[in-house]
């Protein structure tokens, strides 16, 4: 497993966020380092070199995959895909 939740968690528009942590290193993230927030697995590949970051978010049924990154204050929701080198940051909403 690449990453996995933390204890913490937060509520954001009545959805319960769960913030992670990296298990191991890929890409450029070193195990040990926060992410950002998911509101299940299924948003966040645990293939790949994808990753959440800080303070973005990602619900509902959207996926993260591939060498994919959310950063900034970023939101993904919906049914949305974020996939191969996209980069998702600043306060970009999809959805």
């Amino acid at each position: 497993m690449k990453y996995n939740f933390m204890n913490e968690t937060r509520s954001f528009d009545g959805v319960t966020l769960r913030r992670i942590v990296a298990a191991e290193d890929f890409g450029d993230v070193k195990a040990g380092t926060i992410g950002g927030w998911l509101e299940s697995e299924e948003n966040l590949s645990q293939d790949g070199t994808s990753w959440v970051k800080a303070s973005a978010m990602v619900f509902g049924s959207a996926r993260v995959f591939g060498e994919a990154v959310v950063s900034g204050t970023a939101m993904v929701s919906g049914s949305a895909v974020v996939f191969g080198k996209a980069i998702i940051f600043g306060s970009a909403r999809v959805s």
